[in-house]
């Protein structure tokens, strides 16, 4: 398998991790299986401690830990002309990283404020571009990039809101930055994770309602896990999806597919 999977030794960038509920941890401890040179990224100095403590109590290795706020554009140029410096080249990246301002997630969508939908945006949907430009020089080899996106991209979810409004521009980008860099063989793909529980699930109002109802109704009767995700990354970063790239790829037990 890991001859198929051709991802021992290769650079793999890791935006997103929170914790140890994050999918983006799910995402690391997979490809860490699987042989990969892993780097991370936090956005605040005070993520930082939180990070190492959670690398260091699981005993997975990170190449280097770094500093990138996906909001600025001077902290990403800087992030990833340090990326170039240690590895020289890069093989993936995950963007995991999505935030809206709590009060624009509780209340109805039509109250969404301005800064709260350009907020949404910025760190949600632009990011991503921000990130791929930033990538795509050290991606000499080709790669592939794999965004995280949500059902409620395309469908109304109760108290998903603005950030239903980001996903769907997240996974819109997506497809026109696959269209780009193609040429350079990068492929970008996009997951529609099931509802897995989160801090940034906290956040919205009807998430064990969602849960519930997945268990009932999706074809599998059964929440997905991050392994599930992680494995799923694995292999749209990996050699086994090297055919694939503008897609939506949904690890939700199949309950998209339901009217």
């Amino acid at each position: 398998m890991e001859d198929l999977l051709q991802l021992r030794g290769k650079y793999i960038v890791i935006m997103g991790v929170a914790n140890q509920r994050s999918i983006a941890w799910g995402v690391a401890k997979s490809l860490d299986k699987a042989g990969a040179k892993l780097i991370f990224t936090y956005r605040k100095e005070r993520s930082y401690k939180k990070l190492v403590k959670l690398l260091e109590d699981n005993n997975l290795e990170a190449e280097f830990v770094l500093q990138c706020d996906v909001n600025e554009d001077e902290s990403i140029q800087q992030a990833f002309a340090q990326i170039g410096e240690k590895a020289g080249v890069i093989h993936g990246l995950v963007h995991s990283v999505a935030s809206a301002p709590t009060e624009d997630l509780k209340g109805a969508f039509i109250d969404t404020s301005r800064s709260g939908f350009a907020a949404a945006q910025d760190s949600s949907s632009y990011s991503l571009v921000a990130v791929t430009k930033a990538a795509r020089p050290l991606m000499r080899e080709g790669g592939a990039i794999i965004a995280m996106s949500y059902l409620g991209a395309e469908r109304v979810v109760g108290g998903y809101n603005v950030m239903g409004v980001a996903k769907a521009s997240l996974e819109a980008s997506v497809k026109y930055l696959a269209s780009e860099v193609g040429a350079d063989q990068i492929r970008v793909n996009a997951i529609s994770a099931g509802a897995i529980r989160t801090i940034s699930a906290k956040g919205v109002p009807s998430f064990n309602q969602i849960l519930h109802q997945i268990e009932e109704t999706s074809p599998l009767k059964r929440n997905v896990t991050q392994e599930d995700i992680g494995d799923m990354s694995v292999a749209m970063l990996s050699a086994l999806s090297r055919g694939v790239t503008g897609e939506i790829v949904y690890v939700d037990s199949g309950y998209n597919i339901l009217g």
